[in-house]
């Protein structure tokens, strides 16, 4: 696993497109599922509310990085997923 920069306080995904955010506009943001009992779908969408670029379901205690544009926003099937601007570092 790459090294990580830490660039942003981890929180609660927002549940609904209208709602989604761009975490700091971030590029890459870590995403981790925290239930221990269910997977949840992500989105990732062009703006609030607007087009969905892709979605990917997030295996339960598991974590991904996410690379996306910094105006992209991110959303999730349930607030048990949270995310954190982060960056690469060597």
């Amino acid at each position: 696993m790459p090294r990580l920069l830490i660039k942003g306080t981890e929180a609660a995904m927002a549940t609904a497109s209208g709602s989604a955010s761009t975490f700091g506009s971030a590029t890459v943001v870590r995403v981790v599922n925290t239930a221990t009992n269910a997977d949840h779908l992500v989105t990732v969408a062009e703006s609030a509310g607007g087009t969905v670029v892709g979605t990917f379901t997030l295996m339960r205690s598991e974590s991904a990085l996410i690379e996306k544009q910094n105006s992209h926003v991110i959303f999730a099937a349930a607030a048990a997923v949270k995310g954190a601007k982060v960056g690469y570092t060597n």
